[in-house]
């Protein structure tokens, strides 16, 4: 027996219902991570004592996630969920992670269902050949209770060098994978990989070969630039591909230059003209230039792909990529529209992945994004907030709750100076965060320092002194004491002590142009690594003067030592570090949120205190 929920009309306020309805009943079927709802007309005969009222009728039973084959899903409607964030997103100017922060990332997409999660780019740099094996290791071995275990993935081009560190890092996973490219467009093809046809579809057929032989049984084969790919060209080098042991093709629209129409059509042509596409599971990668990269990728489904590349928060190269919420969110109101597909998402953890996400990488949420922007469910206009008064449903496509999401107050705690630590974990629980031990108490003790300068803390505040304390990188310096002097009569002044992960204490003084300058120049004296400021901004959480600020900055070491190789030129580029902080105070803020750069950039780079000066107090 399904349960059915059901919802009245009889009245000016809809109430919800469950009861137990018949096998012959048979309402149309949605899967629990959609819930859209279907006109029916109630037949009384069907379920005794049963209301005769018209009604949305939702069935409730469950689709349990198929059974992973590389190169088969059992149930043609389900669709995979390949999660780039680690790799493609973390290309993002300045979206840099330390190994740490990406091992949190992958366990929370873990959390969240995804189905592939392709950690990065091994060949990249040595650093990133062990981030990826150790996610590999913890979190494609060891899934937590009730969480599905994912594929590990790891990006190579079609060369030897970078198979074999791909496959040397994901190899360690219960379900590895390797994903391997080269382009094969007519651009491409002559300006940068100076190859001809033929050339190009031998190495992709030798690769693909060679990661086999290696042990490799699930493969993912790339055409770069598929989208502007001659047709029958690309149809020739997926079979070749396929025949050397390809289990799934993925097709990139690498510039984001098709619409949604065109590219859905690309997918249907590849679905009817590739010999032996019967044997694997067809992709979409679109990048966002045009920004139809989800419209692109759900017209990739509709028109057969089962597997769909995304990142959270649609970060990516250039103007990003696909959008895991948007797709998935899209799938979950829209199933029926698409024929029914589903995934396996529990988008329960979609709202922690995207403030996760945002605070490791340094790119911030722009307001207006759909599903988890600021203002995906505020309602200002007069007209909406009267219909959601009388019922959410008037002007929300989808409940904050369904991302993890709890409306503000909700719980009907307010928090202030008095609130003890119970009151905190609580409100933390209703904001989607699971914190206890020591990081709850570094998070209460901060709190009582906002509490005591503010009569109330909101919301913001309270996501502002996570982000903070939780989402920050390994500790190898800490702000002790900060005091500045600046005005109108002569420079500004700052002495900084800073406590290093040994726990001896470093002072120093400078002077600068203002205090802020002055304080990262006090500190570059005591940490003594040359970096360049690329960017920083200031922003208030809430409004009134007693606001706590948020800075955000992005820095580069003036030295060569941070590295990685570009996955699609195979440039040598600079990595760009970013930090966070909040604070009250604007210049405690931007202090903080400058060691948590530096720290991220020395956590990389593992660089020993013992090559740190040990003068006590410097002077400039």
């Amino acid at each position: 027996m399904a349960l059915t929920k059901a919802i009245y009309f009889g009245s000016s306020n809809p109430s919800p219902i469950s009861y137990a309805a018949p096998a012959n009943l048979n309402p149309l079927l949605s899967h629990p991570s959609s819930l859209p709802l279907h006109r029916h007309r109630w037949n009384p005969s069907l379920a005794a004592g049963a209301p005769s009222h018209r009604f949305f009728a939702v069935r409730c039973s469950i689709n349990s996630r198929p059974d992973y084959i590389p190169n088969l899903i059992a149930d043609p409607a389900y669709v995979r969920i390949f999660d780039t964030t680690l790799r493609d997103g973390e290309q993002s100017p300045g979206a840099t992670m330390t190994s740490s922060e990406k091992i949190a990332v992958a366990r929370l997409l873990s959390r969240l269902g995804v189905d592939i999660i392709e950690a990065g780019f091994p060949a990249s740099s040595p650093d990133d050949l062990e981030a990826v094996r150790s996610i590999a290791m913890e979190v494609g071995n060891n899934p937590e209770e009730d969480v599905h275990l994912p594929v590990i993935c790891g990006l190579a081009r079609c060369n030897m060098k970078d198979i074999d560190a791909a496959w040397e890092a994901v190899r360690h996973a219960r379900r590895p994978r390797v994903h391997t490219f080269i382009a094969t467009s007519e651009i491409h093809m002559q300006h940068k990989l100076r190859k001809t046809r033929e050339e190009v579809v031998r190495i992709a057929r030798e690769m693909v070969g060679y990661a086999r032989k290696l042990g490799c049984e699930d493969i993912e084969f790339s055409p770069e630039d598929a989208g502007r790919s001659d047709r029958e060209f690309l149809y020739h080098i997926l079979e070749e591909v396929i025949k050397a042991g390809a289990t799934t093709l993925n097709i990139p629209d690498t510039v984001g230059y098709t619409i949604p129409h065109e590219f859905g059509q690309l997918i249907s042509d590849i679905k009817a003209n590739t010999r032996g596409i019967e044997n694997a599971v067809i992709s979409t990668h679109c990048q966002n230039d045009l920004g139809l990269a989800t419209a692109n990728t759900l017209a990739g489904a509709g028109a057969g792909a089962r597997q769909l590349e995304v990142t959270v928060n649609g970060i990516g190269e250039r103007a990003g990529n696909a959008s895991l919420e948007e797709v998935v969110m899209a799938i979950r109101c829209r199933n029926q529209i698409l024929g029914g597909l589903y995934t396996g998402i529990n988008t329960k953890h979609i709202h922690m992945a995207s403030k996760m996400v945002a605070e490791y990488s340094g790119l911030h949420v722009q307001p207006h994004k759909a599903i988890v922007g600021a203002n995906a469910f505020a309602h200002e206009s007069g007209i909406h907030q009267d219909g959601m008064l009388k019922f959410k449903g008037t002007y929300e496509i989808i409940s904050p709750d369904d991302i993890g999401l709890s409306r503000s107050n909700e719980s009907g705690i307010v928090l202030g100076k008095l609130s003890g630590r119970h009151a905190l974990k609580s409100k933390l629980t209703e904001l989607g965060y699971d914190v206890s031990g020591k990081e709850l108490d570094d998070v209460f003790k901060r709190f009582k320092e906002i509490a005591e300068k503010k009569k109330r803390v909101s919301d913001d505040d309270i996501e502002a002194l996570i982000s903070n304390e939780i989402f920050q990188p390994k500790v190898i310096w800490s702000l002790s004491d900060l005091q500045v002097t600046s005005g109108t009569l002569g420079l500004s002044t700052a002495t900084v002590k800073l406590i290093d992960s040994e726990g001896v204490e470093r002072i120093a003084c400078s002077v600068g142009t203002g205090p802020v300058h002055a304080a990262y120049e006090a500190i570059n004296s005591i940490v003594q690594v040359p970096v360049t400021l690329m960017e920083y901004s200031l922003t208030s959480v809430t409004e009134g003067i007693d606001a706590v600020a948020t800075t955000r900055v992005l820095i580069r070491p003036d030295h060569n030592g941070h590295t990685a190789t570009h996955a699609l030129t195979g440039e040598s580029l600079r990595r760009n570090f970013s930090g966070s902080g909040a604070d009250m105070d604007v210049v405690v803020s931007s202090v903080r949120a400058y060691i948590s750069a530096l720290n991220k950039m020395l956590g990389l780079g593992k660089r020993p205190l013992n090559e740190i000066p040990n003068s006590e107090t410097v002077v400039v």
